[in-house]
C-alpha cells in the first residue's frame, strides 16, 4: 500500500507539473473569425521582420534551421495596445542554414529542394502562407524587463491551403508608433496536412520529427 501511495503520488505530482508546463504552450484549433483592426494602422518593416524555422529528427537529433521572408502585412495599435494584423510569408523565400547540415554526404541545397517540392510545402501551388490574428489578450509577464511573453496571440495561420487556429504566448510592445511582436511556439505540420515522414510504421519515416518550431521577430511602423 505504501509503494502504491508513493506511486500515486509521483504521478499526480508529474501530471500537475505537466499541466504548469503546458499553460504557455501552443494550441491549435478551427479556423476562427479574423480580429476587426482598430485604431492606427502600421505598416510591418519587411527588412527589420522575420521568420525563423527550426526542425528535428526524433529525440531532437540532427536540427535544421533556416529562416522565410514576410512579403507583405500591417497591424492595428489603439490605445498602445496590439489589437489585430495580417502577414503574407513568402513560401519560396524558404531557406536553410548551411551551419544545420553538418554531415558529410548531405546538402543543405538539397533540403531547400526537398522542402519547397510537394512532400512539404508545394511552393509552386502554393508560393505564399498567411497568419491573421484573432485576438491578443493579456499574459501576466514573469519579468517585464526580458523578453517574457505579456500577450497571448491567436491567429489562423494558412499553410498550403488549409488554416488552422494557432494560440501562442507572445511579448508585444508598442512605443512612439512602432510595435513589435516576438514569439516561439511549435505547431504539429500533420495539422496542415503536412506529412511526408510522419508514417510511424516505417522506422525511416518515423524518425522525421512532426513538430516545427516557428520564430516571429516583426516591427511595424507608421506608413
Amino acid at each position: 500500500m505504501k509503494k502504491l501511495s508513493v506511486l500515486t503520488l509521483v504521478a499526480v505530482t508529474l501530471f500537475i507539473t505537466a499541466c504548469k508546463k503546458s499553460s504557455n504552450e501552443t494550441t491549435t484549433g478551427e479556423e476562427q473569425q479574423v480580429a476587426e483592426k482598430k485604431g492606427e494602422v502600421l505598416a510591418v518593416n519587411l527588412e527589420a521582420s522575420k521568420v525563423d524555422w527550426k526542425a528535428f529528427h526524433k529525440g531532437g537529433f540532427a536540427p535544421r534551421w533556416g529562416t522565410l521572408a514576410i512579403k507583405s502585412g500591417e497591424v492595428s495599435v489603439e490605445a498602445n495596445e496590439l489589437t489585430a494584423g495580417d502577414f503574407v510569408i513568402d513560401m519560396k523565400s524558404i531557406k536553410v542554414d548551411p551551419a544545420s547540415v553538418t554531415e558529410k554526404d548531405k546538402k543543405y541545397s538539397e533540403l531547400e529542394a526537398h522542402l519547397k517540392n510537394a512532400d512539404f510545402f508545394d511552393v509552386e501551388k502554393n508560393p505564399t502562407a498567411d497568419f491573421k490574428i484573432t485576438s491578443v489578450t493579456n499574459l501576466a509577464a514573469k519579468d517585464t524587463l526580458s523578453e517574457a511573453p505579456n500577450k497571448t496571440i491567436s491567429g489562423n495561420l494558412t499553410l498550403k491551403g488549409k488554416a488552422v487556429n494557432v494560440t501562442f504566448p507572445a511579448k508585444v510592445t508598442v512605443v512612439n508608433g512602432t510595435a513589435t511582436i516576438k514569439a516561439k511556439f511549435t505547431v504539429n505540420r500533420t495539422d496542415w496536412n503536412i506529412k511526408f515522414g510522419a508514417s510511424e510504421a516505417d522506422p525511416a519515416e518515423w524518425m522525421i520529427s512532426k513538430d516545427i518550431e516557428i520564430g516571429i521577430d516583426v516591427t511595424a511602423g507608421k506608413k
